[in-house]
């Protein structure tokens, strides 16, 4: 049987193959966050589902919108296609429910060292 190491991000428990992929999408989602609480400290009466969307699109579009504040506002008009999964993930938005991981728990074999 092999062993495949995964890195859950604790934000959305979001499984990824690789570390720095891993690392990467919770940045994505701690800039999300934050611009959501800003734009819910500076524009009272938003919705916390409008907020969070734009929250979660600036966050996407985080590099265009810095080419822009750089000088090239056209930047924002281009076409943009948001990955509908990040690469590397595992089981996207997937959160195993308690009974899920008893399940999982009850099909690993404990090492001798751990018995």
């Amino acid at each position: 049987m092999a062993v495949i190491a995964v890195w859950q991000c604790d934000r959305d428990g979001s499984m990824f193959e690789d570390k720095k992929l891993a690392e990467e999408h919770d940045k994505y989602l701690e800039l999300a966050a934050n611009i959501t609480s800003l734009i819910e400290s500076e524009i009272p009466g938003i919705s916390d589902q409008h907020s969070e969307a734009i929250g979660l699109l600036l966050a996407q579009r985080r590099e265009q919108l810095a080419k822009a504040c750089k000088g090239k506002p056209e930047e924002l008009l281009e076409p943009f296609q948001a990955d509908p999964q990040p690469k590397g993930m595992i089981n996207p938005g997937a959160k195993a429910s308690e009974k899920e991981a008893e399940e999982k728990d009850s099909n690993v074999t404990p090492l001798a060292a751990n018995q």
